[in-house]
């Protein structure tokens, strides 16, 4: 047995501009400039605006749930591990064991977005490129984003922050070359009835809010280092509310400004909306360093979102409600590699999936267990734990989660019976797959777990590299 002081540990180095660069990287990342056209054709003109507003209210509301829990349970794994303490009382094992199962689906489907993304602006270089040979460029991404996270965590921070550094770079770009270039006519050029209170109208914003939503999913991608996290009590709700207001202003400035310069409906029909902006706004030279710049952006966001994803199966692995092999960190680099190795490869698989797809199967997949789940695990806690030090309290508490609640459940409605079939099969595998896991620990998975709320987490580290 390996004494306990040399077993490799996490190093606490994020504060909280470093996380804050991560959660906004991770939203930035593509979305916005392959969803342009996707949330365009959905509400069919220029009131896909009100599709981001929705969605940067949702996202606020569950970030504050986010927030409250994050800053009281800083543990590797986020949402595994509020999830674990919140329904220990109620379902023992199991709702831990569904989330982390949900998310080895759910974090590779969202990487794989940024992929097929990349591609499509790779072939703003290499013209003439086959859909076959789109789909193996981003395979290639995935490649090289999972060598580049086999690396220690301080080391990645560094990275991560030159990553941001693009980011602002290309949206500044963006937003700069619209008020230089801003045509009012072309940007509000509502359709008629744009705002009549339909069926269609809300069909459209569902399917709008969908699309808006998953360009602002990241900003919790700190809660899911809460081990790698300085003072993770103030860092953790702080980089989250800080990075929902920030790209919610970048969003709504780049999506007005777009179609400012591209009238919507030629924006609705392009893959690469950003290159075609740039290039009626200030030519070709300028459109190929933005595409350069794009894939830039859409890296970091990738990359970030790896990096958060793959802590969450070894944690569960860690407190024995996952699989063995996911427990383990590599002996000399101290990160979780077979977590990062196996969602690297379910990347590479999605990224042979059309991006409306992918986008439609990770929200489906991901809304039931995880982020509604979310939501009662807070006021579960608040009844359960009442103890329980909170260094950061939901503000006007239970309104946002309110919010967060009903939102969730028309998002998830809106992604389409194929992704909703999708999410309850996937479900119905991961049932099949707790008990079988349940019969090989030899262990009754309904059991509550005996393990409490570590209380060494809401103590402010003293040790950490500074940013």
């Amino acid at each position: 047995m390996e004494p306990e002081e040399n077993k490799p540990r996490f190093i606490r180095a994020l504060g909280l501009f470093s996380s804050t660069t991560i959660n906004m990287s991770q939203m930035v990342g593509i979305g916005p400039f392959i969803t342009i056209p996707l949330i365009l054709s959905a509400m069919g003109g220029p009131q896909a605006i009100l599709g981001w507003i929705v969605g940067a209210l949702l996202a606020m509301a569950d970030g504050l749930v986010w927030s409250e829990l994050g800053a009281a349970m800083p543990g590797t794994g986020g949402s595994y591990v509020y999830l674990r303490e919140a329904f220990q009382y109620y379902s023992g094992k199991l709702v831990p064991f569904l989330f982390v199962w949900s998310t080895l689906l759910a974090t590779p489907l969202i990487m794989s977005t940024g992929m097929i993304g990349m591609a499509h602006y790779l072939g703003y270089f290499w013209h003439g490129m086959t859909p076959l040979e789109t789909k193996f460029a981003a395979v290639g991404i995935t490649i090289i984003t999972v060598v580049l996270l086999y690396r220690r965590i301080d080391s990645i921070s560094r990275i991560t922050q030159v990553l941001w550094g693009g980011m602002i770079v290309t949206v500044l770009m963006v937003i700069v070359a619209a008020a230089t270039h801003f045509h009012p006519e072309l940007a509000f050029s509502y359709p008629r009835n744009a705002f009549a209170l339909t069926p269609k109208f809300f069909s459209g914003l569902g399917a709008g809010l969908l699309i808006a939503i998953y360009d602002y999913l990241g900003y919790y991608t700190t809660a899911y280092l809460g081990d790698e996290v300085k003072n993770p009590g103030k860092v953790i709700p702080g980089s989250i509310i800080l990075a929902i207001i920030s790209v919610a202003i970048i969003d709504l400035s780049m999506n007005i400004g777009i179609i400012s310069v591209v009238p919507w409906k030629d924006a609705a029909k392009s893959n690469t909306i950003g290159t075609l902006f740039m290039q009626r706004a200030w030519g070709p030279t300028a459109a190929t360093i933005l595409a350069v710049l794009i894939l830039w952006t859409a890296f970091a966001s990738v990359y970030t979102g790896l990096l958060g994803g793959s802590r969450l199966p070894y944690n569960a692995a860690h407190d024995k409600l996952f699989f063995k092999s996911f427990g383990v960190l590599h002996h000399r680099l101290n990160f979780p590699h077979i977590s990062l190795l196996v969602m690297g490869a379910f990347t590479a698989i999605f990224s042979f999936f059309s991006l409306s797809t992918v986008i439609n199967s990770l929200m489906a997949t991901s809304i039931v267990v995880q982020f509604i789940g979310q939501v009662v695990a807070l006021t579960l806690l608040r009844i359960k734990q009442p103890k329980l030090k909170r260094p950061f309290r939901q503000w006007l508490y239970p309104i946002p989660s309110l919010i967060a609640f009903v939102g969730w459940i028309y998002v998830f409605v809106s992604s389409g019976w194929p992704a909703i079939r999708l999410a309850i099969i996937w479900t119905i595998l991961g049932l099949a797959a707790f008990i079988l896991w349940s019969y090989h620990e030899r262990v009754w998975p309904f059991n509550a777990i005996t393990q409490d709320i570590r209380e060494s987490y809401l103590m402010p580290p003293t040790t950490g590299v500074e940013d």
